[in-house]
C-alpha cells in the first residue's frame, strides 16, 4: 500500500500572525494567506495593517486585523477574544512582534530591557497562552526566534537574551501542550534586510564579513521564510513539535 503524501493545505485554518505590519510578519502572513487561511494581521497601528490587508487579501483566503500591543496581556487577551468570537477559534498563530536597538551592553538600562524583553518574550508567552485557550482542535503555534537564540552577538545583549528564553520557551510549551493537540516550533531566520536589521546592512564591510560567513553566499530573501513557516502549520509536520528551523543559508552549520 502507496504511503499517503503529506498535507501541506491550510486551507479554512484561522491564523494570527503578530507584528503583520511589515517585514517578516508580513510576509509570513501573506504566505499562509496564499496557502489558504483566514489570517488576522496583528499590530499597534490600524492604518498600517489595513494598509497590509488591502495588499495581500488577493493573494487567496480571507484576511482581516485586530489592534493589540504584544507588550500588555490585557490588551493580547481582549485581541484574541474578539478573534475567537469572530471566527470561533484559533488554529495558527505566528508570534512575530519583535524590536531590537543596537547598544553597548555597559549602556542598555532598564528601560530598553524592559521594552525589548516585554515585546519578544513576555507578549510571545502571553500571545501563546491566549492562542492556546482558544485552538479548540488543536492547533500550532510558531514562535520567530533568531540566530541570537544560539550565538552571542556583540551589542544585542537584550535582544539575544529575549530569543534565547524564546528558544526555552518553545521547547517547554511544546512538551507541556502536546496533551492539548497544540504544536509549538519555531523559525531562526539568518541575516535577512528588514527596518528592525536595516542599522547593520548600512556598512558595507558588514555586510562584506557576513556573506563570507554564509554558504549559500547571499542574504536571505523574505519569500525564503514562507515554505517553512507553512509546513510548520500544516498537517505535514503533525510529528514535529518542540523544534527550531534556522533559515539561515547555513550559517550556523558552517561556524
Amino acid at each position: 500500500m502507496p504511503m499517503p503524501s503529506p498535507s501541506f493545505d491550510i486551507r479554512g485554518k484561522i491564523a494570527v500572525v503578530t507584528g503583520a505590519s511589515r517585514g517578516i510578519g508580513r510576509a509570513i502572513a501573506e504566505g499562509l494567506a496564499g496557502a489558504g487561511a483566514t489570517v488576522v494581521l496583528a499590530g499597534r497601528e490600524a492604518s498600517s495593517l489595513a494598509a497590509v490587508e488591502k495588499e495581500i487579501a488577493p493573494a487567496g483566503g480571507r484576511v482581516s486585523y485586530v489592534v493589540l500591543d504584544v507588550a500588555k496581556a490585557k490588551s493580547i487577551d481582549k485581541a484574541f477574544a474578539s478573534i475567537a468570537k469572530r471566527h470561533g477559534r484559533i488554529d495558527i498563530l505566528v508570534n512575530n512582534a519583535g524590536m531590537e536597538e543596537v547598544r553597548p551592553s555597559l549602556e542598555v538600562d532598564e528601560a530598553l530591557w524592559d521594552r525589548i524583553l516585554d515585546t519578544n518574550l513576555k507578549g510571545a508567552f502571553f500571545s501563546a497562552q491566549a492562542a492556546a485557550k482558544r485552538m479548540t482542535g488543536g492547533g500550532a503555534i510558531l514562535n520567530l526566534c533568531s540566530l541570537t537564540s544560539e550565538v552571542g552577538v556583540p551589542t544585542a545583549v537584550p535582544y539575544g537574551a529575549s530569543k534565547s528564553g524564546l528558544l526555552g520557551m518553545t521547547r517547554a510549551l511544546a512538551a507541556e501542550w502536546a496533551a492539548r493537540g497544540i504544536r509549538v516550533n519555531g523559525i531562526g531566520p539568518g541575516y535577512f534586510r528588514t527596518a528592525l536589521t536595516e542599522v547593520f546592512y548600512q556598512d558595507e564591510a558588514w555586510q562584506r564579513a557576513m556573506l563570507d560567513k554564509i554558504p549559500l553566499r547571499r542574504f536571505g530573501r523574505l519569500e525564503d521564510l514562507i515554505g517553512a513557516a507553512v509546513f510548520l502549520c500544516s498537517e505535514a509536520a503533525a510529528y514535529v513539535t518542540g523544534q527550531v528551523l534556522y533559515v539561515d543559508g547555513g550559517y550556523l552549520a558552517s561556524i
